[in-house]
């Protein structure tokens, strides 16, 4: 067999190794691991996953649109108190290098002891600000973290600004944790 032809179907042997090694790893994603096909999950340890996962802290993206600011985070404040969540209104932008470290050292799971059933409801700041300054969550930095009121108004126990760089992260940490009242932050 010449050279070309070879490498040829050389390349069509790692080409076809590939399409079946996607092809399995996509049928591997397909419905819940030991479900039996009913979607009730018999695998033992699948409640304490689950339970575990609905602690962790989150972000909620949200915007203030024609409802207004208010009515937005009164029916957030309501949802989380039935989930039994924690809830802080999150103010930050994409182009804020504090919102963003913050942001992703949550999402990797760096503070998931510490922020336990925290829920940042999330407004861009670029967009959100001024509706939001009207209900009592202005100020003049981000991150921007309040703790709304009852009545869904902006409290005073809020944190704002961030030092640049990786500690950033820490250090909104170590200011958050007494506004929420959470030991160890």
């Amino acid at each position: 067999m010449p050279v070309v032809a070879q490498r040829t179907a050389t390349r069509r042997s790692k080409l076809r190794a590939a399409v079946a090694i996607a092809t399995l790893a996509c049928a591997g994603c397909v419905g819940a691991p030991y479900d039996g096909g009913d979607g009730a999950a018999s695998r033992p340890h699948a409640a304490p996953a689950a339970a575990r996962a609905a602690d962790k802290p989150e972000f909620v993206p949200v915007r203030v649109g024609e409802a207004g600011a208010l009515a937005v985070i009164t029916d957030a404040i309501a949802k989380a108190r039935g989930e039994d969540r924690k809830l802080v209104v999150y103010l930050g932008a994409s182009w804020c290098e504090p919102c963003q470290v913050f942001h992703r050292a949550v999402e990797r799971g760096e503070f998931d002891r510490e922020l336990a059933g925290v829920r940042f409801l999330e407004f861009d700041a670029d967009v959100d600000a001024g509706a939001l300054a009207e209900a009592g969550y202005g100020g003049k930095l981000i991150p921007r973290f309040v703790v709304p009121a009852q009545d869904g108004r902006g409290s005073d126990r809020r944190i704002e600004g961030g030092v640049k760089g990786e500690r950033a992260a820490k250090e909104i940490l170590a200011r958050l944790g007494p506004v929420l009242g959470i030991d160890g932050a």
